[in-house]
């Protein structure tokens, strides 16, 4: 009666909890959750301005599928500006979210049985796409040792010919840890010479605490041809509900397609949400994304610190994005079970965390510090009751 494809499709397991943790604060529980992957703060101000404007100036028509002149060409000149890429307007799209960027694109390039490198842990949704469009996962584990990122040596040994591509997050949903020049220049030595293609989700890097940023496609001439570019306002501008992403890359005939599959589904995205992300692009909102990137970096000095006074968990110090992805393996009451850990820690103590097994790596559960210092104490508090418990 349903087709097997859309029943193999799992709901997002980040998703899933917070509204889990919804349901049960509906019904009068107190709940704590840090389990969305969403700033807490508003969309600045000189945004809804301009969203204001071109509300009242009637600016509620269609538009170009892949966006607006104006904005393909704030979103080019904000790639030059902070990642030194040099992509036109024509070499970009614009569509509902990363999401959707990264669902064209899977659809637009891979075909049946096509392999794609995930490095894991993961964000919950790449291998659920690749599945989707007919291609197959392929896990690279990672552990802390690399601070959970994959080696070019890793890379060399699980090419074969029908990989397609390699997914790159940097930096990282769940661990927060970022890929530097060097390792990404390693990674470019292992794919020169392959058709093989780069999708770059850089979501989170305005959110960078005390390291580099280094987009992928910058590495080399090499690495821009074969890179699609993904990256967003949602995070780093906190307009998660604008559902404004991006992708770019050097492929005309790669833009052309998906414009084609974007104008049979959703067309162009809403056309406010285009005109305030020029304001979010061109720099007007610049001191309030560095309002909020100092703020995330206190509040994960504070997680950090307390983690460290719990016995039996740990995390690495993530780099950038707003997760700790804490280590509950010597929680032996557990054994590395995450789910487990999840569920009753929600149901005990009223707090939300999302278990490492939706991210390919049991063992460990991720930790939103996307909120208050107040809240974050509390839910630290807690968890230290429920482990002791």
């Amino acid at each position: 009666m349903y087709s097997q494809k859309i029943q193999n499709l799992s709901e997002s397991a980040t998703i899933a909890m917070s509204r889990l943790a919804g349901e049960l604060k509906a019904k009068g529980r107190d709940v704590l959750s840090f389990s969305a992957g969403e700033p807490d703060f508003d969309t600045p101000q000189v945004i809804k301005d301009e969203a204001i404007r071109a509300l009242n100036s009637g600016w509620t028509k269609y538009t170009p599928v892949a966006g607006i002149p104006e904005l393909l060409q704030a979103i080019s000149y904000k790639l030059q500006k902070d990642n030194k890429l040099s992509y036109t307007p024509k070499e970009i799209l614009v569509s509902n979210g990363a999401k959707q960027s990264l669902f064209n694109a899977f659809q637009a390039l891979i075909e049946e049985g096509d392999e794609v490198i995930i490095p894991s842990p993961y964000w919950v949704t790449y291998p659920e796409l690749v599945i989707y469009s007919g291609g197959k996962p392929v896990f690279l584990p990672t552990n802390e040792n690399t601070d959970f990122k994959i080696t070019s040596k890793q890379l060399k040994e699980a090419v074969t010919p029908k990989t397609k591509i390699l997914v790159l997050t940097t930096p990282s949903n769940p661990t927060g840890m970022v890929y530097s020049k060097n390792e990404l220049t390693q990674i470019a030595e292992v794919l020169k010479g392959t058709n093989i293609w780069v999708v770059s989700d850089e979501m989170y890097e305005k959110l960078i605490y005390g390291v580099d940023f280094t987009s992928s496609a910058s590495i080399s001439e090499d690495m821009m041809q074969r890179t699609i570019t993904v990256n967003g306002l949602s995070k780093s501008v906190a307009m998660t509900g604008w559902r404004m992403g991006y992708l770019a890359t050097k492929d005309l005939k790669l833009i052309k397609l998906i414009d084609n599959l974007q104008s049979q589904c959703t067309s162009n995205i809403n056309s406010i949400t285009q005109r305030a992300s020029i304001v979010a692009l061109n720099g007007e909102a610049d001191s309030d994304i560095e309002m909020m990137r100092e703020a995330f970096e206190k509040r994960r000095n504070l997680a950090c610190q307390l983690i460290e006074e719990i016995s039996g968990m740990s995390a690495l110090k993530p780099q950038g994005a707003f997760y700790l992805f804490i280590n509950i393996k010597n929680i032996h009451k557990f054994n590395g079970d995450s789910m487990k850990f999840c569920e009753q820690l929600l149901s005990q103590e009223g707090v939300a965390l999302v278990p490492g097994s939706a991210f390919g790596m049991d063992g460990y559960v991720r930790f939103s510090f996307a909120c208050s210092n107040e809240q974050i104490i509390e839910g630290f508090k807690r968890i230290t009751k429920f482990i002791n418990s």
